[in-house]
Parts: structure tokens; sequence; C-alpha cells
């Protein structure tokens, strides 16, 4: 018995068995066809690939897998099938369901959000819907880098042009996937993203970089994605490559590829998938069989064979042949056999397999992905230009005015309501093609256009939204028509959409010439206006500034054009931006306001101040609404061992304060407390102002040692919100911040504190650790308390403990002591219901009650990291609560949990309310100030 095969199960002694693990096939329809069944039972096949072709909802896929696993057991597999899938998001999904299974943006759209935690929440939604339904294989994330983005049909689909912006967002994504429970599949390796079309419509496209420029960009996160160890399988592509240092046809079937590049020198270890072998160029140069022996050889561990069900039994007679022609060696099928064999006890088991939790589960979690693609989509909008301010179309359209939409001919998605309205409607071919790129299987590509019918429901959507009609038609490479013509006549605003017209000429023609035609008429006094909408490539008008509004969604899912029309109407102020280096070129170019920023004055400036934070306020996001109870007095410590300095811009005409910021310096730490613009005059760099005066003040402070972005003490602004940081923490990485190693503060709260009773096991837990308790008041026996607190907490954290202290009618201290009286840890208790204690609450925005709210508080607990940690935690919260239910309080607030300590409370029933990231970084980071 050979040494590769010595700990495998028996029936893979039978090279049949093994051989048959080693392909990946599928098939068209929606139920088990003799042939499938056939390929699973007599031919041992391991994997399974489904596409839109296949599935009619998530009920049916979860019936369907749950059959096709139950052939596979019942056949005697010893392991379940491999079911992998397409659901890349955006326009690349092969599973729709409108009941059960979310649309989320493309990976440009969820780039453009500015955000990789949404981006893995994504994945792992996505995930766990699919494998619901049975899927266990992802074909995804892709890490392909757009070289040359303009040109590339792989367009949305990948994250952009910035190869470490591609890895981390790719990375978000597969952890996503992970812990979603599915395996993962990087692609398209070398990389789809720089693709030359040259010669017949039979030719593959090819790759003419060097190896040594893909190193630089390309490849970079394929290698970052490897690095993780976290990477189940790699597609590998069928593109050709042609540089001076190598000449390959097709990268599947080539070892230069798949053992030297991808194994040997970027060190992966897991399966490696083929490009479907079935597509044009390949069957025509090569041939299916000798293709399959091929690609086994290179290096693939799984050789995908797509519908044909000819073909595949081709592939399997091909791979024995080369076993019998001594081509392909009985060790390098059990090395194959072995990486699949790993991958599936990973992600599936007979168990998972046989018993897919269906739409029971997704039931439950259809409406928290719902608003997850609802955030990500408003997230993902994106404003490139509005020169005439036209947005929103409500402020600038009277009611009695027409609207025009004119719309381009496109393809409905394979996964979506129009193709599913199509199919209802009549028995219509089809419109998915292969999912893996856009040359294999040409014959897809008569697929029908039905432009109208795509964007109908974006003209109805428009009509709703202004409750008036709407002019909506479509254009053709025919161009402007007379009927065009007229329309534009009537009408006062033309919205065009575009999708990819860098690659349809068509629409970039049309929109230009509408583009002239607006500008003529509106030098002759008429009311023209333009607004353009790229609903695929943001690269149609990026760079053209005759078009004065733009607007990009990056896909024309239904969501996408849900979320467009909220936007245009000013339901939401979009904040996406443009991709990879084309939005860092763009903010270079962009000139820069400098404003004049004044020292805060409390009479003169008070009462802007208050209008600015309640501006703020109906703004934020529901997280985020005790902005409602700060007001300017909160800023203002008035202690003798910290120094404060405030900064505004301002109106000095109207009294108006546009913008504020607070700063702080106490024992060498220099704190930026807050900094706050108006909404309305966001992106007109008076952040950028009010942070380049903060930053000078603090950082020529005598003996300051380290910079602070967050403030517990005063806590409005503890540092930058977790749940829309994705923007702000890149605008203060670029101001010169150390973003890697935030400290997490979290507040938390018990919202019915009646009805709260302690956890079990608690008590027993704080009697076994032998933990004690009490209360004290006043600074006279606070020494020990202090001297805690200096020791482990910050600077102004002690300020608040001595405050605290010192409101000895409404304030005390608990201490969690140990043996022999050992101080383990400690927490300030605050009580409701006293003007006393409103001399703290008012630097404490979430302890401000609204309405008839009466809220106790439970402040900064102060615990040194020991064995013990979590149970004095545990302890300290309850003698918190218990004194708030003493003070009749109905709710109770826990302030400012440091790091990941909040997961200790979220077991003793307290909710997170908000939840920030404070940064420091030394002063040398704010060297050029200028």
């Amino acid at each position: 018995m050979s040494k590769f095969d010595a700990k495998l199960d028996p029936p893979w002694q039978d090279l049949d068995w093994a051989i048959g693990q080693m392909l990946i096939m599928g098939w068209d329809g929606t139920e088990v066809t003799p042939q499938i069944r056939n390929l699973i039972e007599e031919h041992h096949l391991g994997s399974i690939l489904l596409t839109a072709k296949n599935l009619k909802s998530a009920q049916q896929t979860a019936r369907l897998v749950q059959e096709l696993q139950t052939i596979a057991r019942q056949a005697g597999h010893p392991h379940p099938l491999l079911i992998a899938l397409d659901q890349e998001n955006g326009g690349v999904n092969s599973l729709f369901d409108e009941d059960y299974i979310c649309q989320f943006p493309s990976s440009m759209g969820q780039a453009a959000a500015g955000n990789p935690d949404l981006a893995y929440n994504i994945a792992k939604a996505t995930a766990t819907e699919v494998s619901a339904c049975g899927v266990n294989l992802i074909l995804g994330p892709v890490l392909d880098v757009l070289t040359n983005a303009r040109y590339q049909p792989l367009g949305v689909r990948a994250t952009g042009d910035d190869p470490q912006e591609v890895s981390q967002y790719g990375i978000a994504a597969m952890n996503g996937y992970k812990d979603g429970g599915v395996a993962t599949c990087g692609k398209h390796f070398p990389s789809y993203g720089n693709l030359d079309f040259l010669g017949s419509s039979l030719d593959i496209p090819i790759i003419t970089q060097t190896l040594e420029e893909l190193s630089l960009s390309a490849l970079v996160p394929f290698r970052n994605a490897i690095a993780t160890g976290k990477l189940d399988a790699m597609f590998v592509g069928g593109c050709g490559i042609a540089n001076p240092s190598m000449n390959v046809n097709h990268a599947c079937l080539s070892d230069q590829v798949v053992d030297d590049l991808l194994r040997n020198e970027l060190g992966f270890q897991g399966v490696a998938i083929s490009e479907c072998l079935e597509m044009e160029a390949l069957r025509t140069e090569i041939g299916v069989k000798a293709g399959t022996v091929m690609a086994v050889v290179a290096g693939c561990d799984l050789v995908l064979l797509c519908r044909a069900h000819d073909v595949q039994l081709e592939a399997i007679s091909g791979l024995k042949l080369g076993i019998e022609n001594e081509l392909v060696t009985k060790e390098r099928i059990y090395t194959s056999l072995k990486r699949i064999l790993r991958m599936k006890s990973t992600c599936t088991s007979w168990q998972k397999a046989l018993n897919p939790a269906g739409v029971s589960l997704l039931s439950k979690i259809h409406p928290g992905h719902l608003a997850l693609s609802r955030k990500a989509y408003d997230g993902s909008i994106t404003i490139i230009r509005d020169n005439e301010k036209l947005l929103p179309l409500g402020a600038s359209m009277r009611q009695d005015e027409e609207l025009l939409l004119l719309t381009p001919l496109v393809k409905p998605l394979p996964a979506s309501s129009a193709t599913k309205s199509i199919m209802d409607s009549k028995n219509s071919r089809d419109a998915s093609g292969s999912m893996h790129d856009v040359w294999a299987h040409r014959g897809d590509r008569g697929a029908i256009m039905s432009g109208e019918g795509v964007f109908r429901e974006l003209g109805k959507s428009l009509a709703r939204a202004r409750h008036a009609k709407l002019l909506h038609t479509s254009y053709t490479a025919h161009g402007v028509r007379p009927v065009h013509e007229n329309l534009i006549h009537r009408a006062s605003c033309i919205i065009i959409v575009t999708a990819d017209a860098n690659r349809n000429l068509y629409q970039a023609g049309f929109t230009k010439h509408v583009a002239t035609m607006c500008s003529m008429l509106r030098s002759s006094g008429q009311k023209k206006s333009l607004v353009v909408v790229a609903v695929s490539s943001p690269y149609d008008f990026a760079m053209d500034k005759s078009v004065g509004t733009y607007i990009c969604t990056f896909d024309f899912t239904e969501a996408a054009m849900s979320a467009l029309v909220r936007a245009l109407f000013g339901e939401f102020q979009p904040h996406g931006t443009l991709p990879g280096t084309l939005r860092k070129s763009r903010k270079v170019v962009k000139p820069r306001q400098h404003w004049l920023v004044e020292n805060y004055n409390r009479d003169r400036d008070g009462p802007g101040l208050d209008n600015l934070l309640q501006a703020l306020a109906r703004a934020s996001t529901p997280n985020h609404q005790y902005l409602q109870t700060t007001t300017a007095s909160a800023f203002q410590l008035f202690n003798s061992s910290i120094e404060e300095a405030h900064f505004v811009v301002r109106n000095s005409s109207t009294q108006a304060v546009y913008g504020f910021c607070a700063t702080y310096f106490t024992k060498g730490t220099g704190i930026l407390g807050a900094i706050f613009v108006d909404p309305t005059k966001r992106n007109v760099s008076i952040g950028r102002s009010l942070h380049r005066r903060a930053l000078r003040n603090l950082t020529q402070r005598q003996g300051v040692k380290k910079i602070q972005l967050g403030m517990s003490f005063p806590g409005v602004f503890l540092g930058i919100p977790v749940d829309d940081s994705s923007n702000l923490k890149a605008w203060f990485a670029k101001s010169g911040w150390d973003t890697q190693f935030p400290k997490r503060l979290t507040n938390m709260v018990i919202k019915e504190l009646n009805s709260w009773f302690v956890p079990e096991g608690i008590l027993q837990n704080i009697q076994r650790a032998s933990i004690s308790f009490d209360l004290i008041r006043g600074l006279d026996n606070a020494e020990s308390v202090l001297n805690h607190v200096a020791t482990h907490s910050t600077p102004e954290v002690f300020e608040l403990y001595r405050f605290a202290l010192q409101e000895t009618k409404t304030c005390g201290v608990v201490r969690a002591k140990g043996l022999v009286d050992t101080l383990l840890g400690t927490v300030i208790v605050c009580s409701p219901g006293s003007h006393v204690c409103s001399h703290l609450s008012g630097y404490i925005p979430a302890l401000q009650p609204v309405g008839d709210e009466v809220i106790g508080g439970i402040l900064a607990p102060v615990v040194p990291s020991t064995a013990q940690t979590n149970v004095v935690l545990e302890g300290l919260a309850l003698m918190g609560v218990r004194q708030n239910k003493a003070h009749k309080s109905g709710k109770s607030v826990l302030s400012w949990v440091p790091d990941d300590l909040y997961e200790t409370f979220l077991a003793m029933g307290f909710e997170v309310l908000q939840a920030f990231e404070q940064l420091t970084s030394v002063p040398d980071n704010f060297g050029d100030l200028a």
C-alpha cells in the first residue's frame, strides 16, 4: 500500500472513487436528472456546482441539495458532496428568493461604502443564507485587482484597482464566509483584472504583464489571503499569459501557474479548482480529455465541467486514460484527494448535509439581513459630482414639472425578480450564463434584452417618490431619436442611466448628445437639468466634467435602485466614495478651503453650539441620539488639574457655529475631546481646519507625551463611533492618527430594570472567589481608590473619580476586595433624581433622561487584567444595578466598558447602547500641521 493512501478509507483504494472526487460538475434544470444521478452513483462525483439554472427558490434549493446528498449517502459516499455556488452579490448571484435571500452590493459597491466590517457582515449573512439551503462552498471572494479598470469586463465584481484595498475587503469577505459556515474559494488566479482580448471570438483573453508586474499588483491580494491560512480553495482561471518569462495558453492547465507560482512561490496548500473546461477556446484547441489530464498534471485538485453530460463523461474517461498512460500518477491523485477531503471536513458533515436548516432559519434571520442590506446599499450610493446642486430632486424641481427617465437595454440579472417574472410569464430561454467569465459558453450571449423590463420598477419608484407622473423610455445604439427629442423638450429634468458605457459606447454617445441638447436649451432660457446615473462601472463619466451631476450605484439590483431613489429624493445623504486610486487621485486635486478658527467664547458661542449639537442629533443614527441631551456646558470642566482650550469655526454675521472642537491636557496627555461639524457644512474642510488648530495647540504643550482622540470625562465624544467609523477612521488616519490599535469603549444599558434578575451562577462565582464589596463616598477615605485608578486607568478617568467622590449625596464608588482587603476593582455608582447629581450627568449624555426616564449610572469600571477579571466585573455591575434599583431607577446605564470586557456584561442582560474607538498617537505623527 502506498504511503499516500495508507490513512484513507477503504473506498478510496478504488481509483474510480478517487477520480470522482476530483471533479466538480453541474447540469441544467431545477430537478435531479438521470444524468447527474448517474454521475454521483456510478462515477462517484464528489462536488456539484449549482447555478441560476438549477435554483428557483430557497425552499426548492434546500430540497434539491438534500436530495443530492441523500443520493450520495445511499450510493456509499464516505463524505458529503461539496455543493458550490456563485453568490458574489451585486449582479452576480445564482440564488434569488425575495422572501428569504437578501440582495447586497457588489464588491466595488461594498468598498464604496468604505467599511471592511460591513463587507465582513455581508459575507457572513450571505454565507448563512446559502448554508441554510445546503450550500457549503462559495466561489469567492473575488481577489482580482482592476489594473486597467475602465475597460475590464470583471467590472464591479472586483473591489477596485488598489491591491491593498482589494486585500483588505477580500480578507474581510473571506472571514465572513468562514464564520457563516461555508468554505471559501479565492478567484480568479492569477488575475482577471487586466486582460487583453485579441484575435477571433475563439481566442482567450491574455495577461501581458510580467511576473514582476503581477507580483507588485495583481498577486498581492492572493498572497495576503493565502498568508492568513484561512483560504480553503483557489479558482485558477482559463486566461493565457504572454510575457518574456512565461508563455501559457491556459493558466489552469499550466504547472508554471499552479504548481510553481501558486503553490511553491505563494505557498498555497488548499484546493486548486480549474476554470470550466467546457469553455469553447479550450475545447477547440485541446479537447476535454487532454485538457482534464493537463489540469491535473498542472496541479489542479478539482476540475470543473459545468453542464454538458457527454463532455463530463469525456473528462472522466480522459482522466482514466491519463492514469493508464502514466501521465497522471496514483500519488498525484491521492495528493489532491487528501486536500479535497480536508476541505470537506471543515465545511460539512452528514448531519449538516442531510438536514439543511432551510426556511425555518431563513425566516428568522431575514429581517436583520434586510436591515443590513439597506444600510449597505445606502452606504454604497456615491455622488461623484453635483455641480448644479440638483440633489435632492424634491428641492430642485417643482411638482408641476416633468421628470424624464432614459434607460439602456440590458440583460436582466440571472437571479432577480425581472428574470423570474420573464420565466414565469413565458417559456423563455434562461438569460443566465456561466458566472465564471464572460467569454466561455458563447451561446448564452443571445439572452433576452429588456431595458424597460429591468428599469420599469425604477421608473415607478421615482414616480411614487415625487407623487407625480414620470416619462420613461429606453435608448439603443440607434442614438437620439425623435421620440427622445420630444420628451427632452417636455421635461425639466432628465435622468440618464448608463451601464458600462466604456464598453457599450453607444451609451456614452447618447449621453453626451443629450448633455449637449440640454446645454443648448438652457442657453435659450429653458430649465433642463441633467442627472447621469451609472448603475454598473463608476468609470463611465467619472472623469468627464461635462456631466455636472453624476451618481454611481455599482449594480442595478432592485435593492440598489431602491437606494438610488431614496438618495435622489433626500431620504439620506450619500457618503459613498470612488474605489481605489481614482478616489485618492480625486481627493488630491480637490482644492481645500481654509477656515478662520477662533477660540471658543461661552457667552458668544454657547447658543450656536447648542444649535449645532441639535443638528447633529437630528442627522445621526438612532444609536447616537444621546446627542439630543448634550448641551454646550458639557465640554467645560473648570477642573484645576485639566487645562482646556476649545475652538470654533463660526459665521460672525449670523453667530451660527459651523464647527466645534474641544481639547484638554493633563499629566502629559493631550486629548482631542470632541470635534463636530454641521452636517450641512461637511466636505468643505471645516473639520480639517479645526483639527489642525487643535493639534497645534496640543503638540505645543510642555511635557506632552501622547495625543488621545476621545475622552471619557466629559463623556460626549469617547472616540470614533463604531457603527459609522469607516469614513471617519479613514479621515483621522489621513490626518496623522494611528488607527491600527484602537481602544474600544462601550456604553451598555439594561432598559427594563424592574424585570431584570440576577443571572444564574453569578453569586456562586463571587462566593467561590472570596470577593467582598463595599460602597464609599467622599474623598476622606478614598486614597486607595484613587491610587488604584491612577495606576490602572487614564488621567481623565482619575479626575472623573475625584469629581464623583465629591458628589457625596448622589455618587459613590463600589470597591471589590479580595483576601486581606486587596483592591481588585472599582466602579462609580450614580443615582438619579437629584439636582446635585445633574452636575455629573451633565458631562455624560448617556445619563441624561429623555422625557420621564429615570436613569441610574454605573460608570468607568477599572479592573486590571487577572484570572478573576470577569468575576470582579460581574460583581461590580451587580452591586451597581442593585444600587440603581434601590433608588427607583427604571433604566441602568453602564458607561464606557473598555475593550472586549463588554462581552462579560452581555451575559448579565446588558445591551450595547453605543460603542466607540479611542485612538492614541505620539506627537511626532502631527509634525506637519501647516
